[in-house]
């Protein structure tokens, strides 16, 4: 199919700017669909929620969208009550999904989180069995953000079977996307030893993120290679950096942080403890930025 309208809902977010600026340098139209902000990056900008349905139709039919990118969430649970941060997950994806298929729009790339399997924002340690973590390792996320990523990504993996349904629906896994100015603050500018993340009081967030981040820049083609891709229904993909974040040597990380995992592969020297090897081999994408590399 022809692919050159794009909808991204939430591109004024922290990763909606660089996702729009990177789909129009690669040449397709794109339009904004926010509740709140304007784009001054994108062709079009409409106010619109991913939670209206309505208002969604008439948006994308307007625009004749031929995929949507969607990024529409609360991306943080701290700041809204739990079933809100829920609902913001799950139904606005299956609001987007719904809208598609009514309008026979085949492709959906949709941010999920490495909260789905139990991380990231949960108040206990992550359930870890191996390193690195792939997209075979078992969810058991607890908390309003994390089921409702996990939770979203099942609705799109039934979603698919619809006679009806989008040809190809993405759920992409990200973590912590700094800008390259909070990358240099929290990262090179700090002790990001295990003494330094325990003193610090980031410790239980590193680990509970198995220490992974993502550049802007990487996660934007990611979401491009997603929409360009040939397979078929729902997949789930893990995005992070080549590296970790911390100064520790990753062997020694999965020793002594994750004492119960199976290390499933020899690690060297800083190397992620999340595979992106399905990304690489079923989208053609490796991350490239490291926040090393702005280290003095």
């Amino acid at each position: 199919m022809s692919l050159e309208s794009v909808a991204v809902t939430g591109g004024t977010g922290n990763l909606g700017p660089t996702v729009v600026a990177h789909l129009r340098a690669s040449g397709y139209t794109v339009t904004n669909l926010s509740r709140h902000s304007e784009s001054s990056l994108a062709d079009r900008d409409y106010r619109v929620s991913a939670l209206d349905p309505g208002d969604l139709t008439a948006a994308l039919s307007d625009v004749d969208a031929d995929a949507v990118v969607h990024l529409g969430t609360i991306s943080t649970p701290t700041n809204d009550p739990g079933h809100r941060v829920f609902e913001s997950n799950v139904q606005s994806t299956y609001v987007v999904l719904e809208v598609a298929a009514a309008l026979g729009i085949d492709r959906v790339v949709a941010a999920s989180s490495m909260s789905a399997i139990g991380g990231s924002f949960e108040p206990d340690p992550a359930r870890v069995d191996f390193l690195p973590v792939d997209e075979t390792h078992r969810a058991t996320p607890s908390n309003p953000y994390g089921l409702g990523k996990y939770v979203a990504e099942q609705t799109a993996a039934g979603f698919v079977r619809r006679d009806d349904a989008p040809e190809t629906v993405a759920s992409l896994r990200f973590p912590w996307m700094p800008s390259e100015e909070e990358a240099r603050r929290t990262f090179a500018e700090a002790d990001r030893s295990l003494s330094g993340l325990r003193d610090a009081g980031h410790f239980h967030t590193a680990r509970n993120t198995l220490f992974s981040y993502l550049g802007r820049e990487d996660a934007a083609r990611l979401v491009r290679r997603a929409l360009e891709a040939d397979f078929a229904g729902h997949e789930v993909f893990w995005a992070a950096a080549a590296d970790t974040s911390t100064t520790v040597e990753s062997a020694r990380v999965a020793r002594e942080v994750y004492p119960g995992a199976e290390v499933r592969t020899t690690l060297s020297g800083h190397e992620a403890l999340v595979s992106t090897e399905k990304a690489e081999r079923l989208l053609g994408w490796e991350p490239t930025w490291s926040w090393r590399d702005g280290r003095a």
